[in-house]
C-alpha cells in the first residue's frame, strides 16, 4: 500500500489564502497535477489565482467554466487550468487534458474532475476546499491529500 499524506489548514480570510498559495507555489516544480474539490463559489478559482500570481503569471487567472481550459504563462512553467463543470462528455477536451498531463513542464489544475477522473494521474495533490461555518464568509478549510511523492508540496504549511 502506497504511503500518503493528509494535512488540514483553516484560513480565515483572503490574505491567509494568498499566504497559503505562496507557500505551495514556492514548492511547485512543474509536472504536478492539482485536483481542486469544492462546491460552487468554494474558492477553487481564487486559490488558482493566488497560485498563478506567486508563480509570476503574465495572465490574470479566471474561471474557465465557459472556455473549459485557461492557460497562464508563468516564469518557470505554464499552468493549464481546466474546469469540467459544464460538460457531460469530455470529448476533445479529454485529449487536451491528456496532452497537458503528459508535459513535465506544465502545472495542471483541474476543477470538477468527476467526468475525467479516470484520466487523472494517481500521483496528484487533491485539494478539498470547504466553507468553515461560523468563522466568517471568507474562511475556508483546506484539506490536502497526496501520495508520498508529492509530500513536499504541503510540508510546513
Amino acid at each position: 500500500m502506497a504511503r500518503s499524506v493528509s494535512k488540514q489548514v483553516v484560513i480565515p480570510d483572503m490574505a491567509a489564502l494568498d499566504a497559503l498559495a505562496a507557500k505551495i507555489a514556492a514548492r511547485l516544480r512543474g509536472g504536478e497535477t492539482l485536483e481542486l474539490l469544492a462546491d460552487l463559489g468554494g474558492g477553487k478559482t481564487a486559490f488558482t489565482r493566488c497560485l498563478a500570481k506567486h508563480l509570476r503569471s503574465e495572465d490574470a487567472a479566471a474561471s474557465p467554466s465557459f472556455t473549459i481550459e485557461n492557460i497562464y504563462r508563468c516564469q518557470n512553467f505554464d499552468i493549464h487550468h481546466f474546469d469540467f463543470y459544464r460538460l457531460e462528455d469530455p470529448g476533445v477536451c479529454a485529449f487536451e487534458l491528456q496532452e497537458a498531463l503528459a508535459d513535465p513542464d506544465k502545472l495542471v489544475i483541474v476543477e470538477w474532475s468527476r467526468i475525467v477522473a479516470d484520466l487523472l494521474p494517481p500521483v496528484r495533490l487533491a485539494v478539498e476546499i470547504a466553507f468553515d461555518p461560523g468563522t466568517g464568509e471568507d474562511s475556508r478549510r483546506f484539506t490536502f491529500k497526496a501520495p508520498a511523492e508529492l509530500a513536499y508540496l504541503t510540508e510546513d504549511i
